[in-house]
This record gives C-alpha cells, sequence and structure tokens, in this order.
C-alpha cells in the first residue's frame, strides 16, 4: 500500500514526496526529520507511537490507513484529532464507503433479521478479522449490542438473536471482498464489495489526503471527507 500510494502521489499536482519510511525506519520520525504537511501511513500498529510524535511536534495532517489498532492507539489517534487534522478508515475504497451507508441504513430498516459479516483477503494478510469488517460490524451495530460469534464449530444450538456472524476467509491473492447478509423469513438481503486491485485503497487515501488539507484540525472519518 505505501508503494502504491507513493506512486499515486508522485503524479499527482500540487504534492511533493519528501520522504519514504519502512516499518523498520519509522524511527527517524523521531531524529528531526524535517516538518511535512501531511503524513500518509500504511504501516504496522507498532509504528503509530512515532508517527503520533511526529504529528505532535510538526502539525502535519494524518491519513491513517493501519489497521490491528488496539483500543489505546486508537484513542492515541483520537486525541492527534484534537491538534491536527487526522483521518482514520480501515478501507479508503469509495465504494466501501458507500457499503457501509447502505448497510447502516438496511440495519435499521431490517432490525429483526439475522446479519452476518464475511470477508475474504489474500493469503499473505495477518489480521481477522479486517478492519474493514470490523467497520460493516460497527454500521450494522452501532452501540455494540449484539454477540459476536467468529466461526462456528460443533453443536452450537439455534442461532441467537442479537448475534452477528463474523467470518473470516484467506487465500490466493484476493485484494478484498465483503459481504453482508440479512436473512428475514422467507426473505435475504445481500451486500457485497468486490476489490480486484489494491490501487482504488491508495487513490482513495490520495483523494481523502486533498481533502483532509481543506479542513481545520478534528478527526474525521473516509465518509466524513468523500460523501458528506
Amino acid at each position: 500500500m505505501g508503494a502504491l500510494v507513493g506512486e499515486l502521489i508522485d503524479k499527482e499536482d500540487g504534492f511533493e514526496r519528501v520522504a519514504t519510511l519502512s516499518s523498520a525506519d519509522v524511527g527517524e520520525l523521531d531524529e528531526g526529520l524535517a516538518p511535512a504537511d501531511l503524513v500518509i501511513d500504511f504501516s504496522a500498529p507498532e509504528a503509530l507511537a512515532h508517527v503520533a510524535a511526529y504529528v505532535r511536534r510538526t502539525g502535519a495532517a494524518l491519513v491513517s490507513g493501519t489497521t490491528g489498532l488496539d483500543a489505546a492507539q486508537m484513542g492515541e489517534v483520537r486525541a492527534l484529532g484534537e491538534v491536527a487534522r487526522v483521518v482514520h478508515a480501515s478501507n479508503f475504497s469509495l465504494g466501501v464507503a458507500v457499503l457501509r451507508r447502505l448497510v447502516a441504513e438496511a440495519a435499521r430498516a431490517l432490525s429483526g433479521f439475522d446479519v452476518e459479516i464475511v470477508e475474504t483477503h489474500h493469503n499473505q494478510k495477518v489480521d481477522a478479522p479486517s478492519g474493514t469488517a470490523k467497520a460493516l460490524l460497527d454500521a450494522v451495530d452501532p452501540q455494540g449490542l449484539d454477540a459476536v460469534a467468529y466461526g462456528r464449530e460443533g453443536v452450537v444450538g439455534p442461532r441467537p438473536a442479537h448475534e452477528v456472524g463474523m467470518h473470516s476467509l484467506r487465500g490466493g491473492t484476493v485484494a478484498g471482498t465483503h459481504t453482508v447478509c440479512f436473512f428475514g423469513t422467507d426473505e435475504e438481503v445481500e451486500f457485497t464489495h468486490r476489490a480486484t486491485s489494491r490501487t482504488i485503497f491508495a487513490a482513495g487515501a490520495v483523494a481523502a489526503a486533498r481533502a483532509l488539507l481543506a479542513r481545520e484540525a478534528g478527526l474525521y472519518t473516509f465518509e466524513d471527507l468523500m460523501l458528506d
């Protein structure tokens, strides 16, 4: 993702890439790296402390697409929004942004339906479920009231009400497929988004970066920047 974003940035008018760091050398941010207007971070959770310190030191805007952040790290991202322009998203696809809106609306209208979420990614993905699947779960159940069944095995008995099934598939080179199923009596509604290339996520991150630079300090979602 970092390489794809860099390639697109180099082609964009109004942007100049001043540094490229991998997760292994992100500590250079602590060593007086010159201030930049913007940081785009698709690295690893352990890099967040270095990125956050740089943003606080320089006031740079931050586009964060790093997934797998724990509760404390998400708290740090929210805190950065108090002093800088920040957007964090698990998925920078415009289609997924629309999918979340549709799923949220369906969940409100189909409140009595059973819900299952299935996500599929390439065999090198290290976290499960995906950040996008978690975002879709939040769209279905924003209050976090429902139990989540991460796959099922054995004699599990009848499906409880107020349970959301979450299933992660891994294989091949799949860029990302997410499906949310609503099962009612004698009817089903299904929403699916398929990504055939990671380029869409990089393009979305660059578009979000341009939109973010026009905003005031604050924490934004990708939907805030691209759909509102």
